[in-house]
């Protein structure tokens, strides 16, 4: 067979065997090459809280060592309201290719659901999973006026006097971890809502409110400074930085723990590829010594898991949840 014979056959065999390539391998194979140039513009953090929080700390911790990886302007912004669901939503909105990505409590987030009655999107299937970061227990803790020291003793109280509690919003995690307590010990403290974690430390520090659920990383300054005296920390054991504060399981409410969870959540334009490239980014970020130094320092545990492990996550706290909230009248609009 000569020559010009075997290239026409050659030819002929390429355009047989490429119509046959499956939708999804050509579709993968894009991804993979966008991924390898993503990302093109800078990338926007939403944090949808305050300044000041857990979510902002981290966000403002990972942001500029995320930017010299990546090799472009990572920026945070800060988008509070409805309880860290109107910057979720803004990151739903986005629908791109993971320029814009949330940085919130993923516990929250999943709880979400069940407390709104008019969400707008469902985040179980409008954001994708990324990466889960780091973990920091909720703390309750008293104005340092109040007398109560342990849990048992502030259940107590709040059955003789008047005690106000200041949550970072209604439905929030920490306000649920704080209802759980209650349901679980009959405490009779009253709750005020705020619209975010630094506004309700703020308050408890002033006296305005009494007792206070939030996270430890927001708070554990303002107990060093005396300004909040602990109760008890919501993780399974005590920790190895504040050793003398018990935990609320030994006190009584037996395997109680709650937290926030912060991680990472895009819209479901992000593809694979871009996920686990972001995802392995930031677990290198987070597992830097100086990093953990200072998240261990401010009472927050490294904790990462990829985008799958965080998906499997978020599903599992959503069922968790709205069994809380099934048992209360909690629901907003």
């Amino acid at each position: 067979m000569d020559s010009s014979k075997r290239r026409l056959l050659s030819a002929g065999a390429a355009l047989c065997v490429a119509p046959w390539v499956p939708a999804w391998a050509r579709a993968a194979t894009a991804n993979a090459a966008d991924a390898a140039k993503w990302p093109t513009r800078p990338v926007r953090i939403i944090v949808p809280y305050p300044p000041g929080g857990s979510s902002d700390i981290i966000a403002r911790l990972v942001a500029p060592r995320l930017s010299e990886a990546l090799g472009q302007t990572v920026v945070v912004e800060n988008k509070p309201g409805a309880n860290g669901n109107l910057g979720a939503g803004l990151v739903v909105q986005s629908n791109d290719d993971g320029h814009t990505v949330l940085l919130c409590d993923v516990g929250a987030l999943a709880i979400s659901p069940s407390v709104y009655t008019k969400l707008s999107f469902d985040p179980s299937k409008d954001l994708r999973a990324v990466s889960m970061l780091a973990y920091s227990p909720h703390v309750l803790a008293v104005h340092p006026d109040v007398p109560a020291r342990t849990v048992p003793e502030l259940v107590e109280l709040s059955k003789k006097q008047r005690l106000n509690f200041a949550v970072t919003a209604i439905g929030s995690a920490p306000h649920l971890a704080a209802v759980a307590v209650q349901q679980a010990t009959g405490a009779q403290w009253e709750y005020v809502p705020y619209k975010g974690g630094s506004q309700a430390v703020t308050d408890t520090i002033g006296g305005q409110t009494q007792i206070i659920m939030n996270g430890l990383l927001a708070t554990l300054p303002h107990i060093k400074a005396g300004k909040l005296r602990p109760i008890a920390i919501s993780k399974g054991e005590r920790m190895s930085l504040i050793p003398d504060i018990p935990t609320i399981s030994e006190q009584g409410v037996k395997g109680f723990e709650s937290g926030t969870w912060q991680g990472i959540m895009g819209p479901q334009a992000v593809t694979d590829p871009i996920a686990a490239k972001l995802a392995q980014h930031l677990a290198k970020i987070v597992n830097l010594p100086e990093v953990q130094k200072q998240l261990n320092e401010q009472g927050a545990e490294v904790v990462v898991r990829d985008p799958a492990q965080l998906a499997t996550f978020f599903n599992t706290e959503r069922d968790r949840w709205a069994k809380v909230v099934k048992t209360t009248d909690i629901r907003l609009d």
